[in-house]
C-alpha cells in the first residue's frame, strides 16, 4: 500500500531533503507540500535539483485536505512547529524536525528557547527521535520529535558509552565542526560567502547552545544522575556535514569494543577500525554515521570521532527513518542511497 505523504515547510532545506529522498521511496507519495511565503509555485522553480519530479505546487498549510494523508513531516522552524501540530488531525501521525518537542519537560524548553511550550497537552505523547535507540517507542508513536543534528552526532559518540560505563561521565568534551545549511535557508550576513569562506569560528560557546538541552536530558537519564557535557560548536565553510570529536577518559579499547558491540547490527552506524579516523566527506548526502576512536599520549585518555550529514542522518534522514518505522514499513526504504563523492 502506497502511504500518502505531507511535507510543511517544504521550502527550506530539510523539506527539499524530505522530497529528494521521499522521491526513491518504494512506498510513500507526497500529495501535498506547503511553504506559506512560496504559495502557489513550483517545488522545481524554489529547488531547480528538483525539477524532474512530479509534485503538486507549494500551498498554504490549511489549504491541505489532511483527511487524504497518512503521515505528515512537519519542517517549520522553531518556535512554529508546536501552534500548528495542535490544530492537525488527532489520528494523523507526525515527524517534527524542529525542536518544539524534543524536550520532555516544558520548563526545560522555556529555558532554552526562551519562551513557554505552546502545546504542553502533546508533549507527554511525544517520542525523542533517536532512532537506534527509541526504535519500539517510535513504531508505536503518533507524534516523533526529531534530535537536533548536533545532539545527534554528540549522542552516537558517547551514548553506548555510558550505557557501558567505559568513561568518565565528568570529563567528557565535544568540539563540533557544521556545515553552514545548519543555519537554514534564511538570509544571515555571517553566512554570506565572503564572510564564511577561508575562516572558522566557534559560536553557542560556554553552555549557551541550545542542543545541550538534550545532551542533558538525554545522558541523565541513560546514566541515572546528572550529566554535564562541555560542547563548543564551531561552524566551517562547507555546505553539509558534522564531525564531532569528543575527548574522554577511559581505555581506548575499551571504548572502541563498546561502540563496535552496541552498533554491530545496524544498518546506517558503522565503527572504523582502532585507529582510523572518519571524514566528513565520507558520508556526505547519505543517512550513514561514521565513528572512530583513538588513544591518547596520556593514558587512560580517549578521543571519539564521529560524522554525520546533519541534513540527512541530522534531520531528514533520521525523519524518514522513523516514518518508516510508524508505518510499519522496512526502515531502511528509500534511505540506503551511498554517500556522494567527491
Amino acid at each position: 500500500m502506497t502511504q500518502r505523504i505531507a511535507i510543511l515547510g517544504a521550502s527550506g532545506y530539510t523539506g527539499a531533503e524530505l522530497v529528494r529522498l521521499i522521491s526513491t521511496h518504494p512506498s510513500m507519495r507526497i500529495v501535498a507540500l506547503s511553504g506559506d511565503r512560496k504559495a502557489g509555485m513550483a517545488m522545481g522553480d524554489v529547488f531547480p535539483f528538483l525539477r524532474h519530479l512530479d509534485l503538486p505546487n507549494l500551498c498554504k498549510i490549511e489549504e491541505i485536505d489532511f483527511s487524504n494523508v497518512d503521515l505528515a513531516f512537519c519542517a517549520l522552524p522553531h518556535a512554529t512547529s508546536q501552534a500548528v501540530i495542535k490544530d492537525l488531525p488527532k489520528d494523523l501521525k507526525i515527524v517534527d524536525l524542529s525542536a518544539d518537542f524534543r524536550l520532555r519537560d516544558p520548563a526545560e524548553y522555556q529555558k532554552w528557547y526562551g519562551q513557554p511550550h505552546a502545546a504542553v497537552e502533546m508533549q507527554a505523547e511525544a517520542v525523542y527521535g533517536l532512532t537506534e535507540f527509541y526504535r519500539d517507542d517510535i513504531r508505536a508513536a503518533r507524534l516523533v520529535a526529531g534530535t537536533g543534528c548536533n545532539a545527534a552526532t554528540g549522542q552516537y559518540a558517547v551514548r553506548p558509552l555510558i550505557e557501558a560505563g567505559v568513561i568518565n561521565l565528568d570529563e567528557i568534551v565535544m568540539d563540533l565542526k557544521n556545515g553552514v545549511s545548519g543555519a537554514g535557508r534564511s538570509l544571515k550576513e555571517n553566512l554570506l560567502h565572503a564572510e564564511l569562506s577561508e575562516g572558522c569560528n566557534a559560536y553557542s560557546a560556554g553552555g549557551t547552545h541550545r542542543h545541550l538541552g538534550e545532551f542533558d536530558q538525554e545522558f541523565s537519564k541513560v546514566a541515572g544522575r546528572p550529566v554535564l557535557v562541555q560542547f563548543t560548536p564551531h561552524l566551517v565553510p562547507m555546505n553539509r556535514g558534522i564531525l564531532a570529536d569528543v575527548y574522554v577518559r577511559g581505555e581506548p579499547a575499551a571504548i572502541h569494543r563498546a561502540l563496535a558491540d552496541r552498533y554491530a547490527e545496524e544498518p546506517f552506524i558503522h565503527v572504523l577500525p582502532m585507529g582510523k579516523l572518519p571524514s566528513s566527506h565520507d558520508v556526505r548526502g547519505s543517512n550513514h554515521v561514521h565513528i572512530g576512536v583513538a588513544g591518547d599520549r596520556i593514558p587512560g585518555r580517549a578521543l571519539v570521532v564521529a560524522t554525520l550529514d546533519n541534513l540527512c542522518k541530522g534531520s531528514s534522514g533520521q525523519a524518514l527513518q522513523n516514518a518508516n518505522l510508524m508505518l510499519g514499513l522496512d526502515e531502511t526504504a528509500g534511505l540506503m542511497l551511498s554517500p556522494v563523492f567527491p
